[in-house]
């Protein structure tokens, strides 16, 4: 594992491929219990660093903050701070970045995140807040000391009018700060593939990772899809909607679809893998075993 010294901007950037996972906050007690046991099953694949999400609409800061530090007190793992605008002027917004800083969270995701009536709702920036995700970086790195990353769409964000437009903002949170991107769940390596050339073609060189959520719950996902804008392909809903009632056969299925979009993204020169757990270690587990055991990661 490298040092934690080193940025992951840096590690992105040396050629060496990396593997992370996020994680959702847990709602209470019971769940950050579910949790932990997760983030210990998956320290020893020593990944390049770990996340903890908001929930939607901003809610679970406190829980979120409170983890990310405790990952980098009790654990041997880099963690990465969410950070989003909603519900917080920009005066909590730096007083939550000062959290982590003094907490020794010194990567963070500056997101713009949801709205409260969630991904479709209409935006409404908070007072004295920020409209944003590049005023929020500008934020972290104006305070310093900060390895800052940010969100990316493969299929476009919800709001952007095109794709075109989409990649041009990405580029603007690179060009005020943002050292790398994490994709939002998508099903086709072609989609991040066109992603990374709409970014390239503008002359930014950002490292985008991809995000892979395994299809184990076809409603579940196909909700979130839906909430976040990623289209659930046709040659995927062939092979799992006739088997949507057998939850061990979806499960199986999805397994078997996100390690080979795995295989297709590292082959087309994905600096990395940016599993979403969803709290659960034995799925993300499952795919990093059959890829280490093909020597891709």
């Amino acid at each position: 594992m490298p040092e934690i010294s080193e940025s992951l901007a840096a590690r992105l950037r040396s050629g060496h491929r990396s593997v992370s996972f996020e994680f959702f906050p847990p709602k209470d007690d019971e769940g950050e219990e579910i949790l932990w046991r997760s983030i210990n099953d998956l320290e020893p694949l020593q990944p390049t660093f770990v996340s903890v999400t908001y929930g939607a609409g901003g809610t679970s800061q406190d829980r979120t903050v409170r983890v990310t530090g405790r990952i980098v007190e009790e654990t041997s793992l880099r963690a990465v701070g969410h950070l989003t605008l909603v519900g917080q002027s920009a005066a909590e917004i730096e007083g939550v970045l000062k959290q982590y800083a003094a907490a020794g969270v010194d990567h963070v995701l500056a997101l713009r995140g949801d709205p409260k009536g969630g991904p479709r709702a209409p935006w409404e920036p908070f007072p004295e807040g920020m409209e944003h995700a590049v005023e929020l970086v500008e934020m972290a790195r104006d305070l310093g000391g900060f390895c800052i990353g940010v969100a990316a769409f493969p299929e476009g964000h919800p709001d952007a009018p095109t794709l075109e437009r989409d990649a041009e903002v990405l580029v603007e949170k690179a060009e005020a700060g943002a050292e790398y991107a994490i994709t939002q769940l998508f099903f086709r390596a072609s989609d991040y593939f066109n992603l990374v050339d709409r970014v390239r073609s503008l002359g930014n060189d950002i490292p985008i990772i991809p995000g892979i959520m395994p299809i184990l719950n076809f409603a579940q996902v196909a909700r979130m899809a839906e909430l976040s804008g990623a289209d659930l392909p046709a040659e995927v809903l062939a092979q799992i909607e006739p088997i949507a009632d057998d939850r061990e056969a979806v499960r199986a299925k999805g397994i078997e679809l996100a390690t080979q979009l795995c295989r297709d993204l590292l082959a087309g020169g994905a600096p990395g893998l940016h599993f979403i757990t969803l709290n659960r270690s034995k799925a993300t587990r499952e795919i990093f075993e059959a890829l280490r055991g093909e020597g891709l990661i």
